[in-house]
């Protein structure tokens, strides 16, 4: 037995009988660490790795290169620490896909919230409705900047018309900023809800993500739309 196998089998069994709770943030970020490091204390590293980065949420928000350049963090310790926040993303979008209908600002927020977890460049989805609300589809339609309007309302009109969407809600995130929409969000969505009403499609809503927070420019009264 290694001098830290009677810590680690200690936390392990801590963890099995009361979770994370009496957990420090050292010792959570330490017990994660034993299975991409099986030979060395993961305690200094864990310690390293929260000064340097100053907290989980930054540590888990950390880049591979930038957890790599902590001593003791080699390739498979950051693709786990990166794994954790992807793998929680993705169960939210799961939890939240199994809403097959949208029927208000409240459901189309559940619904496409998730998406936009651990996101730091600007993202824009489409949520494609039938006539009676029914999820067709959701798709991620633009990623880094989603300024370029002409390019993306064709790009959006032609993907709503290749799946036979008559209701349409689109969302976009503000990473570093507040979820208020810009002159341009405004006029964005003017042009897009032109472009969707010759084609008889309803633009629902276009919701601003920021963090945990949304705000629908229907619900607004930024912009006069169809309603849910």
């Amino acid at each position: 037995m290694g001098v830290h196998d009677g810590h680690r089998d200690r936390l392990r069994e801590s963890f099995d009988k009361y979770g994370l709770e009496s957990f420090s943030d050292i010792n959570a970020l330490e017990l994660l660490l034993f299975y991409a490091v099986p030979r060395r204390d993961t305690n200094p590293i864990a310690h390293e790795l929260l000064d340097r980065f100053g907290s989980l949420d930054a540590v888990f928000s950390a880049s591979e290169r930038e957890l790599t350049e902590v001593p003791g963090v080699g390739k498979y310790a950051a693709s786990l620490i990166r794994l954790v926040p992807e793998i929680l993303k993705k169960s939210q979008v799961s939890k939240a896909s199994m809403a097959t209908y949208i029927r208000s600002t409240s459901d189309a927020g559940k619904y496409l919230l998730p998406r936009f977890m651990n996101e730091k460049d600007e993202v824009l989805w489409m949520l494609c409705l039938d006539s009676k609300g029914e999820v067709i589809c959701c798709l991620q339609m633009g990623h880094g900047t989603v300024n370029a309007v002409e390019t993306n309302i064709r790009r959006i009109v032609e993907t709503a018309l290749k799946h036979k969407a008559t209701r349409v809600v689109i969302a976009h995130n503000h990473p570093n900023g507040i979820a208020l929409p810009s002159k341009e969000d405004e006029y964005f969505t003017r042009k897009l809800f032109d472009a969707f009403r010759l084609l008889n499609i309803k633009l629902e809503d276009h919701i601003i993500v920021a963090g945990n927070d949304y705000v629908s420019l229907a619900d607004s009264g930024a912009i006069s739309l169809c309603r849910y």
